[in-house]
């Protein structure tokens, strides 16, 4: 462990461009497809582990607040992976807070079960590789394997835990794309993501999608290699499209978009007509994604900004890898 047996990390969420929805395993987070994303600068989550020699039951605050039994659950799964790796069956204090709304589709589970990850193994001690600590952190959110990595990151389905995890496509400097986020609800989603991927078999497209990754994940490689921006917009809408019609297809149906989501869904292709280099993405939540390039990011900030509905507009651009916060280990 370290001197203190505890650490704070920070760590980034992720936009997934080729988006991953349904699991083979729901326990291990075992996607149905791969995936690819790109890490957001600017939004951070920030969590601290203290391990206690003491006996007793694992303490988890999240946003200052007890976590409630399934983020709590989901937690502990994590520290127990991290205590059977250091051989070391200590509780844990854990504090998380996020710098943006949570549970709203701005992929606050991937920022936070990437920093718990971090901080965990930094604070047991354990020397984690990249891959490893990938998935450590999919344990707890499968999105949050990805998010181990800064700029542009594809996950590899695989079929079993030692097989599926994250790697980098290229470094955050390749390319200056800018994640607008138009914020239409704070409100916390009423259906999570881990019912959300358990209805996702229950769709008649989910078949088809699944089939079809293959293509989209080389379409939005090549894209983003080439840093052709009209190839990515094309590629990114489509796989989005894709995701929500099995939402709403699926048994219970489910639809995350607002009034105002529906209209800025209708918008912003009638933007990137008039030349703006502009494209969306939805998450599992109402909130809209903008991906555009940094020349423009001023143009779609304030056309958001004056779109009725908007509540507030969040800025990001590729992040980085989660980072410990050294000052933090010598307390």
């Amino acid at each position: 462990m370290t001197a203190s047996g505890r650490a704070t990390a920070v760590a980034h969420p992720n936009i997934a461009l080729v988006k991953y929805w349904g699991n083979l395993d729901s326990e291990l987070r075992i996607p149905a497809n791969g995936s690819i994303s790109m890490t957001l600068s600017g939004l951070q989550t920030k969590t601290s582990v203290r391990f206690d020699p003491q006996p007793g039951e694992d303490q988890v605050l999240i946003d200052r607040r007890p976590a409630s039994p399934e983020a709590r659950r989901r937690v502990v799964r994590v520290l127990d992976r991290v205590r059977l790796l250091a051989d070391r069956p200590h509780r844990a204090y854990v504090e998380s807070a996020n710098s943006f709304p949570s549970d709203a589709g701005i992929a606050s589970s991937a920022s936070a079960f990437a920093a718990l990850a971090t901080a965990a193994a930094a604070a047991a001690g354990l020397d984690l590789s990249p891959r490893a600590l990938s998935r450590l952190a999919r344990l707890g959110s499968g999105s949050a394997c990805r998010s181990v990595y800064g700029g542009f990151v594809e996950w590899v389905a695989g079929v079993d835990d030692e097989s599926s995890y994250a790697v980098q496509i290229a470094p955050p400097e390749h390319w200056d794309v800018r994640d607008v986020v138009a914020v239409v609800s704070r409100d916390r989603k009423r259906v999570g993501s881990s019912e959300g991927h358990r209805r996702a078999g229950t769709s008649p497209r989910q078949s088809a999608r699944v089939e079809d990754a293959p293509r989209r994940l080389e379409a939005c490689r090549r894209a983003l290699l080439a840093r052709d921006f009209d190839a990515l917009a094309e590629i990114v809408e489509e796989d989005s499209r894709w995701m929500h019609d099995v939402m709403k297809t699926s048994v219970p149906p489910l639809d995350y978009s607002s009034p105002h989501t529906l209209q800025l869904l209708r918008q912003v292709p009638l933007w990137r007509a008039e030349g703006l280099s502009v494209a969306y993405t939805q998450d599992a939540g109402p909130n809209l994604h903008l991906l555009c390039l940094a020349s423009v990011v001023e143009q779609v900030s304030e056309r958001l900004r004056k779109t009725q509905g908007v509540l507030d507009v969040l800025l990001a651009g590729p992040g980085a890898p989660p980072q410990i916060l050294e000052d933090d280990l010598s307390g």
